[in-house]
């Protein structure tokens, strides 16, 4: 399922493509998912006109269409207008928010009675500015429906669930979709189905028509018949295993061998449920790294789709392919010859300032995620990575996103204890449901540890995990003496701040990156007035 925010943005798309071709006399009728293509900067393109027509006399009367995504007038065969579009725009955003399609029967006639007759049931966690929209677009009388009045596509645009559209920005492409592809070239075809890019591209010459051959396609539903030449269908079915792979169905994993395109070479790092090797892609021998995960500990769906949405953010780490075999998934990623955060903690001592550098970024790449409704859960310095051996802050990648979850349920709360000991927030431990704040009390562990040069809750080398977790359960921690009198007041504050007990009294990542940077500038005039003093 797509979030609000996302299926907000793609409608308000589709409803200017859809308003184009009714202003110049065009109804579309085949508004389905599988016509909708994005470009290579994540803008939608409507494409597969066979099915669209220029209407006589305001009208049309075929039947035609794919049938779960037919407007009622197109079902009864009175005759149809532009108002059938805003049907199944309609039926598009149903299927966008839920996952599932208003109307689909056991077959085709009980699918096309419930499109004329079965009441819609809508989801509660839909926001009422979502139903209030599929409401009116779910109007059987076309005259009704929104859309089709002397506004036109004006009725879709004032609604409230597109307030925050701005149409005019949206129209020359100045708003940045949700998902950016992660291509690497032209003819990269990671997003289409291998049972498509596998095959032998071919041209066959057209048959002749007979003279009823229009009977052949009353009451249709279209197959391209280049998908069916040659090709026996039960043969095919007997050849599908009865328990598919679950990744097996992703259209980023490349049905060949990770060996057919990288050397692997040695190991970089280890986790607890993959390992990560250096590899060099053999024809331009750049170097990558590929984490290799066990498929019988993890499903790394989630993870995939994830990176493949949000990789294109400058900080984090960005995933150029994926391969799969019958044991592993490999995720062949950017290289970070930089090494990890943790192992710059333990050679020297960050000063507050250098401090505020790395978490100003580290804190706003988090934000980003939070905003787009995705929890990190395994925040800790040795998943924050540098991309070169320059240590510059702004070349940081958050990595590692095997714990990250996109938050949907309904309540905006997770349950699984998903978990490192020392990083841990102590709503997570109560197994009670958290959310996004437990990536704060991570992100407070972190800056305790950067400038104290140890983590709060570990007392010696000694400590077991249950010595760990039952400090951070009562929540002490050291913030007056040793090193922490030398460190600024804003400093401690926010600290504090982060690693309380309550997640409801953490503030959130954005309003962290703020002080984050208040705190920089406000170090860099007193070193600033401090410097001028001593030259004085």
């Amino acid at each position: 399922m797509f979030t609000e925010e996302d299926v907000k943005f793609y409608l308000a798309e589709l409803a200017l493509a859809l308003d184009h071709l009714h202003s110049i006399g065009i109804i579309y009728r085949d508004l389905k998912p599988e016509n909708i293509l994005l470009d290579a900067d994540g803008h939608i393109s409507l494409t597969d006109f066979g099915l669209s027509k220029q209407p006589v006399d305001d009208q049309a009367f075929s039947f035609c269409g794919t049938v779960e995504y037919m407007a009622p007038e197109v079902v009864n065969r009175k005759g149809h207008s532009f108002a059938a579009d805003w049907w199944s725009f309609g039926v598009l955003m149903y299927e966008m928010l839920t996952g599932a399609l208003p109307f689909q029967g056991s077959n085709r006639k009980e699918t096309m009675t419930q499109i004329l007759k079965a009441k819609l049931g809508m989801p509660a966690f839909l926001s009422p500015e979502a139903q209030a929209l599929l409401r009116v677009l779910f109007k059987r009388n076309p005259v009704n429906r929104l859309g089709a009045g002397p506004e036109g596509v004006q009725e879709i645009k004032a609604h409230s669930f597109f307030a925050t559209i701005d149409w005019d920005k949206l129209y020359n492409k100045e708003i940045s979709p949700p998902f950016k592809p992660a291509v690497s070239r032209a003819d990269d075809a990671h997003y289409f189905d291998s049972e498509y890019t596998s095959k032998t591209p071919k041209d066959s010459p057209g048959v002749p028509p007979s003279a009823n051959a229009h009977e052949l396609f009353r009451g249709f539903s279209f197959v391209d018949p280049t998908l069916l030449d040659g090709h026996d269908i039960q043969t095919h079915l007997n050849q599908i295993p009865e328990k598919m792979p679950e990744l097996a169905t992703h259209s980023y994993i490349k049905p060949n061998k990770l060996s057919d395109e990288y050397e692997v070479e040695e190991q970089i790092g280890t986790g607890s449920y993959s390992v990560c090797r250096r590899c060099v892609h053999r024809s331009s021998r750049v170097e990558y790294a590929v984490k290799i995960i066990d498929k019988s500990k993890r499903d790394c769906h989630e993870e995939i789709d994830i990176l493949l949405r949000y990789g294109q953010h400058p900080n984090i780490v960005t995933l150029r392919d994926a391969y799969q075999d019958e044991n592993s998934v490999y995720l062949v990623m950017e290289l970070m010859k930089g090494g990890e955060l943790l192992d710059q903690i333990q050679q020297q001592p960050y000063s507050e300032r250098e401090v505020s550098a790395v978490m100003n970024v580290i804190v706003q790449t988090v934000a980003y995620l939070h905003q787009n409704g995705v929890v990190h859960r395994d925040l800790k310095p040795s998943n924050c990575l540098f991309a070169t051996t320059h240590m510059n802050p702004q070349g940081i990648r958050l990595c590692d996103f095997g714990f990250a979850k996109q938050l949907r349920a309904e309540n905006g709360l997770l349950m699984t204890p998903c978990y490192t000991a020392n990083f841990v927030a102590p709503e997570v431990l109560k197994k009670q449901g958290y959310d996004a704040a437990c990536d704060i009390w991570s992100l407070g562990i972190i800056l305790y540890i950067m400038l104290a040069g140890k983590a709060p809750f570990v007392n010696s080398s000694n400590d077991t995990g249950k010595d760990i977790l039952g400090r951070i359960g009562e929540g002490r921690f050291e913030l007056e003496n040793g090193v922490w009198r030398n460190i600024s007041s804003e400093a401690k504050d926010m600290v504090s701040k982060m690693l309380d007990m309550d997640p409801n009294r953490r503030p959130t990542a954005s309003l962290v990156s703020h002080s984050q940077i208040y705190i920089f500038w406000k170090l860099i005039a007193t070193l600033s007035y401090s410097c001028s003093h001593i030259r004085g």
